[in-house]
């Protein structure tokens, strides 16, 4: 199963988009959006979604500015640009950063589903190569980090603890590939088959479920429960935590003290 993410400041080309692809084709089956680029990126490190619909001319971060940061992250992911500007230094310069396809608004069912196919095609030759590099790897290394030896598995309880207790900082794959000298998909995929968890995912669980304790102490403001587990932006906690439970911060909290009450 794979994710898709939408990102455009405009919701009526987002729900267009969402509309118009055959996503059960592709096997894809979560539909996540974002209205720019610092928002998207966001998203992306939390959800890791394999195919990414963006937007070039977008307030806070623009898509080229986006996809320069998310592409050097997710080599692997692949980037389509839905953009209104038919214009070729624009199209050159995605493409320089790594877009799978250039599309131009309005788009269309099918100009979006065949970039789709393209993307899936792409995905699955990365994937592929990863794989056999992976292999490679694991068959010359000997799990040493400097001068002391630790099993994957090791690692992996090592960065499940590292975020239970580090889980309101700024987490990302690369300080553990750094630390580990292991690459971010070797890493990544590791911590996904014991926890059955991505390291994102994982790290907005615990954010999402300390978020939910905080909610019940009514002297916290919910602006500040945002902050404790890791969102200086609280109007993207406020809209993790509704996609995450489907009821607002301030929901959560009224209900469980009406329920109490009762």
């Amino acid at each position: 199963m794979s994710k898709a993410l939408i990102i455009d400041d405009e919701k009526p080309v987002r729900i267009a988009l969402e509309k118009l692809g055959d996503w059960k084709k592709y096997d894809i089956t979560d539909i996540l959006m974002a209205s720019n680029g610092k928002e998207g990126l966001e998203i992306m490190r939390l959800h890791e979604p394999e195919y990414i619909f963006l937007d070039i001319c977008m307030p806070i971060m623009n898509g080229l500015e986006f996809l320069e940061c998310a592409k050097e992250e997710y080599p692997n992911s692949q980037f389509i640009i839905v953009s209104g500007y038919d214009d070729f230094h624009y199209a050159q310069n995605a493409l320089r950063f790594g877009a799978t396809d250039y599309l131009l608004k309005p788009v269309d069912r099918q100009s979006i589903n065949n970039a789709l196919e393209h993307a899936t095609k792409k995905l699955a030759v990365a994937l592929e190569e990863q794989m056999q590099a992976q292999s490679a790897e694991s068959d010359s290394t000997t799990d040493t980090v400097s001068s002391d030896r630790y099993s994957t598995e090791q690692i992996v309880e090592m960065i499940h603890n590292y975020i239970d207790e580090h889980f309101s900082e700024n987490i990302k794959i690369t300080m553990f590939s750094e630390r580990y000298f292991f690459s971010k998909e070797y890493i990544s995929r590791a911590f996904k088959a014991k926890y059955q968890y991505g390291i994102y995912e994982y790290v907005l669980k615990v954010r999402m479920e300390k978020a939910c304790e905080l909610l019940l102490d009514e002297s916290i403001k919910i602006q500040d429960v945002g902050e404790r587990v890791g969102f200086q932006d609280n109007n993207y906690f406020s809209k993790a935590f509704r996609n995450y439970y489907n009821i607002s911060p301030s929901e959560y909290r009224r209900d469980f003290f009406t329920t109490k009450k009762e």
